[in-house]
């Protein structure tokens, strides 16, 4: 594992973007909603533990702006934490088990 020249691992950068885009409430809320879809937004055409959860959903649940909710969705994506699908007009996002996995060990093993 190399470290970049400040002594930071790649490892470190990971998790410090992780935890960063978890820093925000709303975001930990929608991390926590993406968990369980079907018991947190209204139906959809698409089964959202496949597919995911509509953007539209998402911001109304966070009562946000449509701009908000993208940055915040934008923000989870660039650290791994939730995967995008875009289907028409609309993207759908769903966690990344796996990412999310990866960042609870790294935790683990640094504190």
């Amino acid at each position: 594992m190399g470290r970049y020249d400040d002594g930071v691992t790649p490892d470190d950068d990971e998790l410090l973007q992780g935890l960063k885009a978890l820093s925000n409430p709303t975001r930990l809320r929608i991390m926590g909603w993406l968990k369980d879809p079907a018991a947190n937004f209204p139906p959809q055409d698409h089964p959202p533990e496949e597919f995911g959860v509509c953007l539209k959903h998402i911001q109304a649940k966070a009562e946000v702006s449509q701009s908000t909710a993208s940055q915040f969705m934008a923000t989870l994506g660039r650290a791994g934490l939730v995967t995008s699908r875009r289907m028409g007009q609309w993207t759908h996002y769903r966690r990344d088990e796996e990412r999310i996995a990866r960042l609870a060990e790294l935790l683990r093993a640094e504190i």
